[in-house]
């Protein structure tokens, strides 16, 4: 018997379905920060506090798993930097965004190796990403150039080009702490001149 969907569309997922994949999306996380991509996937479910096959009815593989946690991570930066735009000053809210992606720069450090590891490469994945965050940074830097804290030349898509351009300086103890203050440079020479 086929799928009957009413007019507007598939069903959305229980709250319990929702509240589970979000559980295993976080355990996940944690997981292969710690373990890479050979983090056993019973372990997740177990730490999740859900059965195997709950796991993969969500994620039927270990690559689903590894992009969802990967695109979990890109959404929550991107709600984060709308919410922030709603309750903040334009050039806090750019600047406390700004410090979230460094910490999301460092968390995708982490789970490199294990991004490494999906078939075909994580290019496809950090493609699909660029565009939410993009997106964001573009509408935080408009709202800070509108309110006159920032200078008109500044350009979202080169303070994006600087946060990601650390993650490329080599890692160290220390390198989240020298990102913020970057971040903080930044910020001061996008000021207007006065």
């Amino acid at each position: 018997m086929p799928k009957k969907y009413s007019k507007a569309g598939p069903r959305k997922p229980r709250t319990d379905a929702a509240r589970n994949r979000e559980r295993i999306l976080e355990v996940a996380k944690e997981a292969f920060t710690r373990n890479g991509a050979d983090a056993s996937l019973d372990e997740i479910a177990k730490q999740a506090e859900v059965g195997a096959g709950t796991l993969y009815r969500h994620f039927p593989n270990r690559d689903d798993l590894i992009e969802a946690v990967y695109k979990s991570e890109v959404e929550k930066i991107a709600a984060a930097g709308r919410r922030l735009a709603e309750e903040k000053p334009p050039l806090d809210a750019l600047r406390a965004w700004m410090l979230m992606f460094v910490d999301h720069i460092a968390a995708k450090l982490i789970i490199a190796p294990a991004l490494n590891s999906i078939v075909g490469g994580p290019g496809r994945l950090y493609e699909g990403s660029r565009g939410q965050v993009q997106e964001v940074v573009e509408l935080l830097v408009r709202r800070a150039v509108k309110s006159g804290e920032m200078r008109k030349d500044v350009d979202a898509f080169d303070l994006m080009r600087a946060l990601i351009g650390m993650a490329y300086v080599q890692v160290g103890p220390d390198w989240k702490q020298s990102a913020r203050r970057l971040v903080d440079v930044l910020i001061a020479g996008s000021r207007p001149v006065k």
